[in-house]
């Protein structure tokens, strides 16, 4: 069966989200749009299904996968500590291509709120969070397109959506926050120094 499933990027048809979900619901592994790069996304309570994301990244087991959500709130029952610097990035970039490191019960994890609107109607369905990471092997460049993802993951992979090329084509900005410390561990859509006049 073919696994790519075109997706309009600005109204996304339920009946598409709703094949998506099932297949996440199942543990199986989804290639998703967001504004950034294209992404491999795995229900996070799932650990057969993490496991795969793994495998599929070829990921060593000690390197978390972000959670994405559709609302702040979404992410803030993950339990993280949020000092009053990553609250501000969180305010002024999202939705947006910045990923929060934080200090959280299950470790220091990314938390990002992404702006894609076929990547918001996935998570809006699900209903909480969802583990996200670029639909690559590690090490190798961020797929841009479905096409270019599915080639690189297709044993791995349930269904893919495609909503077109990715519009950003820069992996999202990645931030650390603990305390009233900030490090930026990769650059990427949003510059450094909007980073630093945003906590200003």
């Amino acid at each position: 069966m073919e696994k790519i499933r075109r997706i309009d990027a600005q109204h996304p048809a339920p009946a598409l989200v709703a094949e998506a979900l099932t297949a996440l619901r199942r543990g199986e592994l989804v290639i998703v749009p967001t504004e950034t790069v294209y992404g491999l996304a795995a229900d996070h309570q799932n650990p057969l299904a993490l496991e795969k994301l793994f495998e599929a990244k070829g990921r060593p087991r000690d390197k978390p996968i972000a959670l994405l959500a559709a609302t702040f709130g979404d992410l803030e029952r993950q339990g993280a500590q949020w000092p009053p610097a990553a609250r501000r990035l969180a305010a002024r970039f999202w939705p947006g291509p910045l990923t929060l490191v934080l200090d959280s019960p299950a470790g220091r994890l990314g938390f990002r709120v992404p702006d894609h609107p076929v990547m918001l109607a996935l998570l809006h369905a699900w209903g909480r969070v969802l583990a996200v990471t670029s639909a690559n092997r590690s090490g190798a460049p961020p797929a841009l397109t479905a096409a270019a993802a599915l080639e690189a993951l297709a044993t791995f992979v349930a269904l893919a959506l495609d909503a077109g090329p990715a519009t950003g084509g820069v992996p999202s900005t990645v931030v650390k926050v603990t305390g009233t410390q900030l490090e930026i561990l990769r650059g990427g859509a949003i510059p450094a120094e909007e980073i630093l006049a945003a906590i200003k």
